[in-house]
């Protein structure tokens, strides 16, 4: 991937900031209004002054009209969590493009939005990657440092680094998607926005993980990503069909009077899917990995209000 995104995207998404539905609770400041009381330019409220209060930010005005001291209260800004998990299981290198190419372009853009508005952001990417040979055991190394990297990123001029450590994951592995939702949900010190990217194909469910970040708190955006030919499949007949992470075998018929069906259940997954979200406040969005990834980036996500 020469260029994660073209430089027209990233000139669009630099007028774009993530929208946070609750107010920032992190303990390092930035850009984000808390209910802490602190010294940014925002007032917030007064109270009675006490010994040993910051003479500066008592209210002369109010003195004069009350004969009473009066200490100006501030909104603190605080920066916004952004925690990004990223699906790099071997299901996610099917189709052409990618899914998993697909989900990297993805995170850049949200990564960068949340980055050019002094956000910090983490991915969390998922399986771990796993070194089964001696001679896996560089690439497992190197592996292992992108992913460290890729956690705590903040200000703008990390951008470049970002989009480079993105570039260099590698997928493999099978997914554990409910057991790396609740492990993110345990790592993370605050809540604030997740964004997941995945097929949400994990024979497991879905179900558990999700629960786990919305009872934590977070404001959770679920986007489903599937190839052209999971969508609308291309290849009838007689198949052996090969799951690209467990290797099982298994042999089917899939004539084209078939097509039809699997459309449909194919819908109703996502249908269903979608309802889950919906019903525990999530924002939901499907896309093929086939599409412009502008129409998502550029309309979908803006017409949610994930960012503007």
């Amino acid at each position: 991937m020469a260029g994660i995104l073209t430089p027209q995207i990233l000139r669009r998404l630099e007028q774009f900031q993530l929208i946070a539905a609750r107010r920032a609770k992190s303990s390092a400041k930035g850009e984000r209004r808390s209910r802490a009381r602190g010294q940014s330019v925002e007032f917030a409220d007064y109270r009675n002054y006490v010994l040993g209060d910051d003479l500066r930010y008592l209210d002369w005005n109010l003195f004069g009209r009350l004969d009473r001291l009066f200490l100006k209260l501030y909104e603190e800004e605080r920066e916004l969590p952004v925690r990004i998990f990223l699906d790099a299981s071997e299901s996610m290198a099917f189709g052409l493009p990618a899914k998993f190419d697909f989900a990297r372009q993805i995170a850049a853009a949200i990564g960068y939005v949340a980055l050019c508005g002094f956000d910090r952001v983490s991915v969390h990417v998922f399986p771990e990657p796993q070194a089964v040979q001696e001679s896996e055991l560089a690439g497992y190394t190197h592996q292992m440092a992108i992913r460290g990297a890729l956690r705590g990123v903040r200000g703008k001029k990390s951008s470049l680094q970002y989009f480079s450590n993105l570039t260099a994951l590698r997928v493999g592995g099978v997914a554990d998607f409910n057991s790396a939702m609740k492990r993110g949900v345990l790592e993370s010190r605050q809540a604030g926005v997740a964004v997941v990217l995945s097929d949400f194909l994990d024979p497991a469910g879905y179900e558990p993980g999700l629960m786990a970040l919305v009872g934590r708190g977070f404001q959770v955006n679920a986007i489903q990503i599937l190839s052209p030919e999971e969508l609308d499949p291309s290849t009838f007949g007689d198949l052996r069909l090969v799951d690209s992470e467990t290797g099982n075998l298994q042999e089917v018929t899939f004539g084209r009077y078939r097509l039809a069906a699997y459309r449909q259940s194919v819908a109703n997954y996502v249908q269903r899917l979608r309802e889950f979200c919906q019903a525990r406040g999530a924002h939901f969005f499907s896309i093929s990995s086939g599409e412009p990834i502008e129409d998502l980036l550029l309309r979908q996500l803006r017409t949610s209000e994930m960012w503007g």
